[in-house]
């Protein structure tokens, strides 16, 4: 948010996105992996319940460089799904 105010003197907006678990390969290999089980019960457990594509990712970009998001600055982008919710307000949530 500071950057954009900084950087919105110039006419820049500054923006950004923070995707959870999006099916990539290098994501397939971490389900998989020691930490898996938990990653799969992150997904599991989450609003969604499954993870991101990297089109899903592109989409909120390209609304962010787009004319319809000329108005969006000093923001940044939570997509994981509901995984954070999930972890602050549901079943994830620490006890």
């Amino acid at each position: 948010m500071a950057e954009a105010v900084r950087w919105g003197k110039r006419g820049a907006r500054v923006n950004t996105i923070s995707p959870g678990i999006i099916f990539t390969p290098l994501a397939r290999d971490e389900l998989n992996g020691p930490r898996g089980e938990g990653y799969r019960r992150m997904i599991e457990l989450s609003a969604a319940g499954r993870g991101g594509t990297p089109d899903e990712v592109g989409a909120v970009g390209a609304l962010l460089m787009g004319p319809e998001g000329t108005f969006i600055t000093g923001s940044d982008f939570l997509m994981d799904g509901g995984v954070t919710a999930a972890y602050w307000y549901g079943d994830l949530a620490p006890k």
